[in-house]
């Protein structure tokens, strides 16, 4: 008699907890958002820290990081339903929007606030003058790119004529651009990070000035969603930009080499202590942006920058491709 009341009650047990355990798993299922970047970079190290912390998790948010390698690519993939949130430069959404895009890109999201490039001389340089560059052989980054136009912005801005001072070197691809200085073209070059830290560190040359601190604040990198995507998915878009804000704030928080730990693992091929050594570059410099609000100031700064290269096909006022109310949101 009691062996059959405890198969009954085993068998109830049993039955609760098949009833019991799909609904459990149905209410903790996350949401999947598919992020493209535009380039793999310590530049971003606060979104890899989010990811590496669980912050996404911790919002029901399954993150899928793909990388595009270049702003078109990324900018095609948002558009095509490829993605459903961009990482890239905000200069981006200001030419689709300019296209006349039936459901342009939209800002909602800043997570770099300057330039990440730097100066880089060959010869190790006792006190740096902008004058000294006057006459070099310039090794500087893609027509028409973001890195370009802050670069010439800069020159410009310290009496530097780039077409007139320099012998300016454009030429090169992207990725070719540090192998062609170790390899002995041109006195000076423009580089981003890692390389411009690792040149400094094998004796090939030497960072004499941040393109990111001259230039000042500027959405150099951001997230962005379509206009539909926002209005269908911002209660999802709010989670997303929470575990971001949470990510910020962590590598401001840690010291540089826990987070050159947390992120190693997003840049196989890169030691740790050189990521520790580029995260404090960027940090002292302010590059990392402290929360995810796209200030006005640093999209009328980024106009100026694209007008002065030639390359604004129209002035955007900052509400109609900026949406702050995600940010608000989370930040309120």
């Amino acid at each position: 008699m009691k062996l059959a009341y405890v198969k009954r009650g085993l068998t109830l047990l049993l039955i609760s907890i098949l009833i019991l355990v799909p609904v459990a798993c149905s209410s903790s299922k996350n949401e999947t958002i598919r992020v493209a970047e535009v380039t793999r970079s310590i530049f971003y190290a606060p979104l890899y820290a989010a990811m590496s912390q669980g912050f996404f998790e911790e919002e029901g948010i399954d993150l899928e990081l793909t990388t595009a390698w270049g702003g078109d690519r990324t900018m095609t993939t948002l558009l095509s339903n490829g993605a459903d949130v961009a990482l890239v430069g905000a200069e981006t959404s200001i030419y689709v929007y300019a296209q006349g895009a039936s459901d342009p890109a939209i800002n909602f999201a800043a997570l770099t606030q300057t330039d990440g490039t730097f100066l880089v001389s060959r010869e190790k340089l006792d006190s740096f003058e902008w004058d000294d560059l006057k006459g070099s052989t310039f090794l500087g980054q893609r027509t028409g790119g973001m890195p370009q136009m802050v670069g010439e912005h800069v020159l410009k801005q310290n009496g530097i004529h780039p077409h007139q001072d320099l012998n300016l070197i454009q030429n090169i691809d992207f990725g070719n651009i540090p192998s062609a200085f170790a390899s002995g073209t041109g006195d000076f070059v423009q580089l981003f990070e890692p390389q411009a830290t690792q040149f400094e560190n094998e004796g090939i040359g030497y960072v004499v000035a941040s393109f990111g601190t001259e230039s000042g604040i500027v959405p150099y990198t951001g997230f962005m969603a379509t206009e539909s995507t926002i209005k269908k998915d911002q209660e999802l878009l709010e989670r997303f930009t929470r575990a971001l804000y949470k990510g910020q704030q962590w590598v401001q928080e840690q010291p540089v080499e826990l987070v050159a730990e947390a992120i190693v693992g997003f840049f196989e091929d890169t030691p740790v202590e050189l990521i520790a050594q580029v995260v404090e570059r960027y940090k002292s410099q302010g590059s990392y942006a402290t929360d995810p609000l796209l200030k006005p100031e640093a999209w009328e700064n980024l106009q100026t920058i694209m007008d002065e290269a030639g390359a604004l096909p129209e002035y955007v006022d900052y509400g109609d491709l900026v949406n702050t109310s995600i940010v608000e949101s989370v930040l309120n």
